[in-house]
Parts: structure tokens; C-alpha cells; sequence
């Protein structure tokens, strides 16, 4: 998850690499660097950018796309289930 993105400029990213990585891997936090300015990069943790690119090929996918839209309309529809009768359906599976 993805708590708070804040904005420096290169000038203070360069002076304070380490302290910012550190800070990127440890809090999750979004650093938007800046060059005159103007926005220029983002440093993000490496969990972070994988589940952003895992998000992506997800939603790229039409049948995935589809079929998170079905599970959408049932569970607006009321259609849910409870944890044990999810835990139920799973262990039926593995049998």
C-alpha cells in the first residue's frame, strides 16, 4: 500500500539518496522528484512498482477485466459469501 507521495527536488534527492531510499523501502511512501521545478521521476519501493505492474497486466487482460465486472454486479446484486463458507468452498477443492 501506498501511504503518502511526497514532491523534493533533485538538488535535495542527490544530497539525501540514502535517507530517502531508506524511507521509500520502509514507509512505502512515493517520492516525486522535481527538476527546475517540474516533476521529473517517482521513487517508489520495489513491492510497490511490482504490484503497480502486476495491477496493470491484470487490467489489461479483457477476460480479467471481465470477469472483475461480474464479480462487481454480484456483489452489488448482494450476491456474497462469508469467510467460512469461503474456507469450506476452498477445502472442498482440495480434495
Amino acid at each position: 500500500m501506498i501511504v503518502v507521495m511526497t514532491t523534493q527536488s533533485l538538488a535535495a534527492v542527490k544530497a539525501h539518496f540514502s535517507q530517502v531510499i531508506d524511507e521509500v523501502a520502509g514507509t512505502h511512501e512515493r517520492v516525486t522528484v522535481t527538476k527546475n521545478g517540474s516533476p521529473v521521476a517517482v521513487i517508489l519501493a520495489v513491492e510497490d512498482y511490482e504490484s503497480l505492474m502486476e495491477t496493470l497486466e491484470i487490467l489489461s487482460d479483457p477476460r480479467a477485466r471481465s470477469d472483475i465486472r461480474q464479480a462487481e454486479e454480484l456483489m452489488a446484486a448482494g450476491e456474497v459469501y462469508g469467510e467460512a463458507e469461503v474456507r469450506a468452498a476452498l477445502a472442498a477443492r482440495r480434495r
